[in-house]
């Protein structure tokens, strides 16, 4: 593979899904064609979706450009955080995965690779939420 080539991958959580492009670069990254600090509204979510570049030490090698749709700024921060971890992955793909620095199993370790399943309860009927049930009134 050569050096300038694009690793792309999908990160979903809740009802957001992200489409996350790796390139090599300086570390600036670009969600919707916006800068990340100016579409984060929080520096927490901003620090999230870094972190497997931060655990891997690549903070400053990539380029992520990033397209994220769907749910609020928590689940675009995950999604987006799951599609970084899995372009690592493929980034390193033709590494020796045995050693102990491999970005899989760094990535692994720290929960990165899993994604998160939880998602938002239906509606029940005669309920006010999914489970929230009207007050009860004896008189």
């Amino acid at each position: 593979m050569s050096k300038n080539q694009v690793w792309a991958a999908t990160g979903r959580r809740k009802r957001s899904s992200a489409q996350v492009r790796l390139t090599a670069g300086t570390g600036k990254i670009t969600v919707n064609g916006v800068d990340v600090n100016e579409y984060m509204p929080y520096a927490t979510l901003v620090q999230d979706l870094k972190q497997p570049l931060t655990v891997t030490g690549n903070e400053n090698k990539f380029d992520v450009e990033v397209t994220v749709k769907g749910g609020g700024f928590s689940g675009q921060t995950g999604a987006i955080r799951l599609g970084i971890a899995r372009a690592l992955i493929l980034f390193d793909a033709d590494a020796d995965q045995a050693r102990d620095d491999a970005y899989r199993k760094v990535l692994k370790v720290n929960g990165f690779v899993t994604r998160d399943s939880r998602k938002k309860e239906r509606k029940k009927p005669g309920l006010k939420k999914a489970r929230r049930a009207p007050q009860f009134s004896k008189r």
